[in-house]
């Protein structure tokens, strides 16, 4: 059959690229779609919509981990054919979402769930901590300089607490990139965690003229940290290349295009904190997080001092800041070197932003207020 421009839909052959993503909606949903009014959340992870012609539909969000194992999809699966029809999905943040189209259905739902241990924890919406969004980590990725999994399992046990209640002033957002390519949505989270690297790439010259092309790794550095040389190897001058070290801002792009420029080092890579950043435009502009601490080391399998870390800015949010300001907004209204000195955060020259068009961004005026972290870094 001929494609037809008209109706590019028949013939259609869908095992070629992704499915139409409408027929992966409940019928309830399909059929309100435009009409919905409003919404609640009944309680932590119960959220209620309404539609304009009465319909309902109640959904019931549980917490997974990003990386799963085929038994636990099943598991999902199975929960699904059991009370939803076989519909669900998955948020951006990993969370899983049964929906259902009746209030009768809701509770049978949750005690499934909970009769499974603490497999699928119910939580994550509202004043909350919700699920923390990762990138691939050891497990998976080339570059990275930390961990993902084992930081935010070690994080999310020790604020579980906030998951299934709704008892900060608003909604927290925390994400982890392994590495400042950010694969995860650390520019935009309350919190967030990201491993850096501290030194430039090692060059294995016997390697390098046999796995890499010389012109992709020279290209490949956004700030020219990478030029040609010549070296001598076994007696043989070589082609190679060599690197600026004050040039590199260890983003890895280099090692991307060629593996004999590893850059990953035991000591050199941890993990920075950035905090204040929201996609949110309700009750003021979404913001960038802003570097806070700018190193703390890579100590699996708990990273207590990433823990500790977070958990004090987390707390010390929820004591001070007021109904429905985000961390962001509160850090603003309270001055960041309150932000600091509250949270106990050493300031240090790494927080000033240097970047060479941040002009604007730059504190210039007689507003500036010295506080005890101030005067720490000022001595």
């Amino acid at each position: 059959m001929g494609y037809d421009p008209n109706n590019p839909m028949e013939g259609r052959i869908t095992d070629l690229g992704p499915h139409y993503y409408g027929d992966f909606l409940p019928p309830v949903i399909k059929e309100n779609k435009g009409k919905w009014l409003y919404h609640e959340i009944l309680e932590p992870g119960v959220l209620m919509h309404v539609s304009e012609t009465g319909a309902e539909v109640y959904t019931v969000r549980a917490g997974s981990p990003r990386l799963v194992s085929i038994e636990y999809i099943r598991e999902i699966c199975d929960i699904a054919d059991k009370h939803c029809d076989g519909y669900v999905r998955f948020t951006t943040r990993n969370n899983i979402e049964f929906m259902v189209d009746s209030k009768d259905k809701v509770q049978p739902l949750l005690d499934d769930l909970k009769s499974r241990g603490n497999k699928f924890p119910v939580g994550g919406t509202g004043c909350c901590v919700t699920n923390i969004v990762h990138t691939q980590g050891w497990v998976h990725c080339h570059t990275p300089a930390t961990d993902a999994s084992g930081p935010v399992k070690a994080v999310m046990d020790d604020l579980f607490e906030y998951f299934g209640s709704m008892k900060l002033p608003a909604k927290v957002k925390i994400a982890l990139a392994c590495c400042l390519n950010m694969c995860g949505a650390v520019h935009a989270s309350d919190i967030a965690l990201l491993g850096v690297h501290r030194k430039p790439p090692m060059i294995d010259h016997e390697r390098i003229t046999g796995v890499c092309e010389l012109p992709l790794a020279i290209s490949a550095c956004p700030l020219g940290a990478v030029k040609p040389t010549k070296v001598e190897v076994n007696g043989e001058e070589i082609k190679s290349v060599k690197v600026n070290a004050d040039r590199c801002m260890f983003c890895g792009n280099c090692y991307t295009m060629c593996p004999a420029m590893p850059l990953a080092d035991p000591e050199g890579d941890g993990m920075a904190i950035l905090v204040g950043g929201k996609v949110s435009n309700a009750k003021s502009a979404p913001k960038f997080s802003k570097l806070v601490i700018p190193f703390l080391p890579n100590n699996p399998p708990r990273w207590p001092e990433v823990t500790e870390a977070v958990r004090k800015i987390l707390v010390t949010y929820a004591e001070n800041a007021n109904k429905y300001e985000r961390l962001g907004e509160w850090a603003e209204r309270i001055g960041w070197e309150k932000f600091f000195e509250l949270c106990e955060i050493p300031f240090t020259e790494k927080s000033i932003d240097d970047y060479r068009l941040a002009y604007d961004t730059w504190r210039t005026t007689t507003q500036f207020k010295y506080t005890s972290a101030t005067d720490a870094y000022t001595k």
